[in-house]
C-alpha cells in the first residue's frame, strides 16, 4: 500500500455520527443540537479539516513527509494538527497577534508548531511563505459530510449553523433550508442583504470561531435562505444554557446559532429545527 492509499484510508475509517440531543426550549417547535462537540477534536472544524487534507492527499499536494501550514486564529488550527499528527505529517500554524498560551498550547500538544504575525491581515502572506502546502481553509473552500450524515438522521424544516469559512453554511444549503447565525462586527449579515460579495467590515468577530471581517469565497449567499444577526452576549447567554441544560461543553458560536434557531421557532407554529454546535477545541 503506497502512503497515499494508507493516508485515504486512515481518513475514511468509518466513524459514528455525532448525536442529536433534544433542547427543551423550542415551545411547539422541536430543536435539536447536532453537536460536534462529539468529534475528537470538539469542534465543528473537524470535518473540515478532515475534508482539507484529503482534498490535498488526492491532488498530491501532500505526500509523505510533507509540510502543512495554516493561517487562522482558531479551532480549525487545532483539527487541523490533530489529522497532521495521525498522518505523520509536520504542522505549522501561523496565528494574528501576540502569542498567548492559550492559543498555542491546544496545536503544541498535539505536535503542531505556532507562529504568530502583527499585524492579523499579514498571516496569510506569512503563511504562504513557509516550505510546504498551505491548506488555505478560507480560499480552498472544501465541501464535507455533515449535510449526509445530518439528512440521515432526520429531515428538519430548518438547520442553523454560524459562519467561518462559509463551507458548512453551503454544504447543507445544497440540501436543506439553512439559516446562518452571525455574530457583531461580521461582514456576512450586510453582505448577504445587500448581495454585495466584496462587503467588509474591517473588524475582527468576538466570537471564536464564526464570523468574518469579509465576505469569503466559500460563503455562498445563494444557497443560504437566512442570516440572522445575534447580539454577542446573547450568544454567550445562550452557550451558558446549553452548558446548563445539557451538559455539551459548547462554545459561544454555538450559543448564537442555537440563538438564532430560537428566533426562528418564535415564527413557527410547528416543526423541526436542527442546529449545529461545537466547543471550544480541546485537541484530545
Amino acid at each position: 500500500m503506497s502512503w497515499q492509499e494508507w493516508a485515504l484510508s486512515l481518513l475514511d475509517e468509518p466513524r459514528e455520527p455525532t448525536p442529536l440531543v433534544e433542547f427543551p426550549d423550542g415551545g411547539p417547535v422541536r430543536v435539536l443540537l447536532k453537536d460536534e462537540t462529539a468529534h475528537p477534536t470538539g469542534t465543528m472544524r473537524h470535518r473540515h479539516a478532515r475534508a482539507l487534507f484529503r482534498r490535498a492527499i488526492v491532488e498530491g499536494l501532500v505526500t509523505e513527509g510533507t509540510t502543512v501550514v495554516e493561517a487562522t486564529g482558531g479551532n480549525a488550527a487545532v483539527a487541523q494538527a490533530w489529522f497532521a499528527r495521525r498522518l505523520g505529517l509536520p504542522y505549522i500554524v501561523v496565528m494574528p497577534g501576540q502569542r498567548t498560551e492559550q492559543r498555542a498550547r491546544r496545536v503544541e500538544e498535539l505536535g503542531g508548531e505556532c507562529r504568530f504575525v502583527t499585524p492579523p491581515p499579514a498571516i496569510y502572506d506569512a503563511a504562504r511563505r513557509i516550505e510546504g502546502h498551505f491548506l488555505d481553509q478560507f480560499g480552498r473552500a472544501t465541501e464535507h459530510d455533515l449535510a449526509d450524515e445530518l439528512l440521515a438522521q432526520v429531515k428538519p424544516d430548518w438547520v442553523v449553523v454560524g459562519a467561518s469559512t462559509g463551507v458548512t453554511s453551503a454544504t447543507l444549503g445544497r440540501r436543506t433550508r439553512v439559516a446562518v447565525a452571525d455574530p457583531e462586527n461580521s461582514a456576512y449579515f450586510p453582505g448577504w442583504t445587500l448581495d454585495a460579495a466584496d462587503y467588509a467590515t474591517g473588524m475582527p468577530s468576538r466570537i471564536e470561531g464564526i464570523g468574518r471581517p469579509r465576505m469569503e469565497p466559500g460563503f455562498k449567499g445563494d444557497l443560504v435562505d437566512r442570516v440572522i444577526p445575534v447580539p454577542d452576549e446573547e450568544s454567550r447567554a445562550m452557550a451558558r444554557r446549553i452548558r446548563e441544560v445539557t451538559g455539551i461543553a459548547a462554545g459561544d458560536a454555538a450559543g448564537a446559532a442555537l440563538a438564532a434557531g430560537l428566533m426562528l421557532a418564535e415564527r413557527m407554529d410547528g416543526g423541526l429545527i436542527v442546529t449545529v454546535i461545537g466547543g471550544i477545541a480541546a485537541g484530545r
